[in-house]
């Protein structure tokens, strides 16, 4: 199974993809790490939003996204346009969106602890968090 974990920051959509086949975790190479919205209230930007983030699953054959969730309130709340980027990813059709939040991601982890040091993966710092909600994710 090949998933694309998204973690959503005000007018990001930080991803990563991984895989689970046999046992095994591959993170395949990606062409992106991020999309950013530039402006969420123009119509043709959102929508070029969601047809390049749609693109990318049918390019690499993903099965699921799961995306982290954020507070809707208080000091973590999640900004706007993330809510309105998550909408958009949730209304792509035919395409199983999966949410995990941070308490079930520490979960999961305490349970299957990563076998390597997120340094060794080759990915970019910034995409640690989309890292670890995917692991989680698939370490069911």
């Amino acid at each position: 199974m090949k998933i694309c974990a998204v973690e959503l920051r005000s007018n990001e959509a930080v991803i990563c993809l991984l895989s689970l086949q046999n046992g095994m975790f591959d993170i395949p190479q990606c062409r992106t790490q991020k999309f950013i919205m530039e402006d969420s209230l123009d119509n043709q930007k959102m929508r070029d939003f969601q047809f390049a983030f749609k693109k990318l699953l049918d390019d690499y054959k993903v099965d699921k996204v799961v995306i982290r969730t954020r507070e809707t309130r208080g000091k973590f709340a999640g900004s706007a346009i993330g809510f309105k980027l998550e909408s958009a990813i949730q209304l792509i059709p035919d395409l199983d969106v999966n949410f995990m939040s941070n308490a079930d991601i520490k979960q999961k982890l305490k349970r299957n602890p990563m076998g390597i040091d997120f340094r060794d993966t080759g990915l970019r710092q910034f995409q640690e968090a989309a890292f670890t909600t995917g692991y989680a994710f698939l370490s069911r």
